[in-house]
């Protein structure tokens, strides 16, 4: 081999190496670029609310068809309470694996009385709406002697069960919303707060899970409050979704309807003062399903329970409340769905 022939040798070397650092540097700087892109998209998502889907809002076309979105409240299930039959004069009882049965049982149930009973009508989809105290949590310390996991415990077993039921409803309408607000049982600290309400409760941190679970479905769709109330529009209305512990309250001979019918004016002045006015509201925490002129009150899934039998209240058993919402007359149609099946829960 000449001089020559070294010198280009070398350079060819030289220019392979030169080659082979570009690419590898167009490479390094396509990964830079991917990963900021991702964390601005994150970062200007911060503070915004969830667009709503444009099925649930969007009126329908004049046709001859009769469109309607049926609505479901999932509140107040107390997931792994416990609720002995023998110290409640046996006329209820709770635990994990009847929690599943109601669970089941308040799905499918939604949907026969949608498909068999609620006839002649399309549905553009339907809301799910997950309104709070979805467990009961440990914040009295009876029920952290009593309940069957931990908290953390109780949350790695559900999500995959009511990610299954939101399934089901997707699977029945083609689409489903779930918008999300906490309850006062799934927090974390024992004293109520207003700062920082929702992403201190285990009832946000559900809903941001579920979120994830169906990231990648488009049929669900989520909003996951920060606030204490979500507004949802259905149709031309809005629909104003809240837990209902705010209002105080409710033992005297008129029950709950007077705290109920006093938080309902105080909000619908404050949000019409800043031109947020709503149509309906609904909300859990009373256990007693009530369906007002104006508000929805939901039942419990748990049902009858201890505290309820100490105070003397009215025996209700374990229900979710059910209702229609149309384009020409708002809320339409309502119905119990009971979620209890004393035979086959084996008490």
């Amino acid at each position: 081999m000449t001089i020559k022939d070294g010198l280009s040798s070398t350079g060819q070397n030289d220019q392979e190496t030169l080659v082979k650092g570009l690419r590898h540097a167009l490479k390094e700087a396509d990964k830079r670029a991917e990963r900021l892109e991702r964390e601005l998209g994150v970062l200007s998502k911060v503070g915004q609310r969830s667009t709503p889907p444009n099925w649930l809002k969007s009126p329908p076309k004049r046709t001859k068809q009769h469109h309607a979105t049926p609505w479901l409240m999932l509140s107040d299930l107390h997931l792994d309470e416990v609720v002995r039959p023998e110290e409640i004069s046996f006329v209820n009882a709770y635990n994990r694996d009847i929690a599943r049965l109601r669970l089941e049982n308040t799905v499918q149930r939604f949907v026969k009385v949608t498909r068999d009973y609620w006839t002649g009508l399309t549905y553009d989809g339907a809301v799910v709406a997950l309104g709070g105290d979805i467990f009961s949590g440990d914040i009295h310390e009876e029920l952290s002697e009593t309940n069957e996991d931990t908290m953390l415990g109780s949350l790695d077993y559900w999500i995959d069960h009511l990610g299954a039921a939101i399934a089901m409803v997707a699977d029945e309408f083609g689409h489903v919303h779930v918008p999300v607000v906490v309850g006062n049982h799934g927090r974390t600290t024992r004293k109520p707060r207003a700062k920082l309400r929702a992403r201190d409760n285990f009832d946000w941190f559900l809903g941001r899970a579920l979120q994830r679970m169906f990231r990648d479905n488009p049929r669900v769709t989520f909003d996951v409050s920060d606030n204490a109330d979500c507004p949802i529009p259905s149709y031309d209305r809005t629909v104003m979704l809240t837990h209902g512990d705010q209002a105080r309250g409710g033992g005297g001979i008129g029950g709950i309807w007077p705290p109920i019918m006093r938080l309902d004016a105080r909000k619908r002045a404050r949000y019409d003062a800043v031109d947020q006015g709503y149509d309906l509201l609904v909300m859990g925490h009373w256990h007693q399903l009530v369906y007002g002129k104006n508000f929805i009150v939901n039942g419990s899934m748990k049902g009858y329970d201890e505290y309820a039998h100490m105070n003397s209240f009215e025996f209700e058993p374990a229900q979710q409340a059910a209702w229609l919402m149309t384009p020409e007359h708002g809320k339409t149609w309502t119905a119990p769905i009971l979620s209890g099946d004393r035979k086959s829960e084996g008490w």
